[in-house]
C-alpha cells in the first residue's frame, strides 16, 4: 500500500516571525492543511460525507526552518492501525535540499458528522492513507 501524500507550501511574509523564519503556529496550520487535503483527495466520498476528523494531539520536532519565499514539501501518511476512533498521522516537511526540517506525529479522532460522536475507524476507511514505504 502507498498512502503517501505530498503538498508544497510556500512561506509568505505573514508566516514569518521575529526571528525571520516560519512561525511555529504556521507549521501547525500546515500540518492540519496537508492532513485535510489528504483526506479530501483520497477518502471514499461516502466516508467523507459521514465522518470528520479532529486533531487531538500534536507532537512536533523542529530541526530547521525556512524564510519568506522558500518552499517546503510536506509528506503525510497514517502510521499503523487505528485504535478505536483514533489514528496516528505522520507529517514531514522537506526543504529544497530534501532535508526533513520539521516532523510531526499527530493523533486524530474520527467523529460522525451528524451526531458529533466518536466513530470507530474501520480498516477500510484508512487503508488508502497508510503506507509501508516509510523508514
Amino acid at each position: 500500500m502507498n498512502g503517501l501524500y505530498r503538498k508544497k507550501f510556500t512561506a509568505a511574509d505573514e508566516h514569518i516571525d521575529v526571528m525571520g523564519h516560519v512561525n511555529n503556529a504556521v507549521w501547525v496550520q500546515w500540518v492540519q492543511d496537508i492532513a485535510t487535503a489528504h483526506w479530501d483527495a483520497v477518502a471514499d466520498p461516502a466516508h467523507a460525507a459521514e465522518f470528520v476528523w479532529l486533531v487531538i494531539r500534536h507532537e512536533i520536532d523542529y530541526r530547521g526552518n525556512i524564510e519568506a519565499g522558500h518552499i517546503v514539501t510536506g509528506e503525510t501518511w497514517i502510521e499503523g492501525n487505528a485504535k478505536g476512533a483514533k489514528s496516528t498521522r505522520r507529517v514531514d516537511f522537506r526543504d529544497a535540499g530534501d532535508k526533513v526540517i520539521v516532523s510531526a506525529n499527530t493523533t486524530w479522532a474520527m467523529l460522525n458528522r451528524e451526531t458529533g460522536k466518536l466513530a470507530r475507524v474501520r480498516p477500510e476507511i484508512i487503508a488508502n492513507f497508510q503506507t509501508d514505504l516509510k523508514d
